[in-house]
């Protein structure tokens, strides 16, 4: 399964939001965001609490990106 949380990193630029500050406020470890920036799959508890931060639902941080769509068909 392949995540993608673009979508979060625009919501805090258009926020005028630091990544450390969403860190902070959502009490979420430097582990789970260091996740985050590679894509990775986290826990929906700290996905809930950003969505709390942020005032946001959680399609709104990210998406699903299916990845088999890179394998080519033989």
């Amino acid at each position: 399964m392949g995540v993608s949380y673009n979508r979060l990193w625009k919501l805090l630029i258009d926020e005028k939001m630091s990544v450390s500050n969403l860190r902070k406020l959502a009490e979420i470890a430097p582990n789970t965001m260091t996740k985050l920036r590679r894509d990775e799959a986290v826990n929906l508890a700290f996905l809930g609490r950003i969505c709390r931060v942020l005032g946001c639902d959680f399609g709104d941080i990210m998406e699903y990106v299916d990845e088999t769509k890179d394998v080519k068909a033989t």
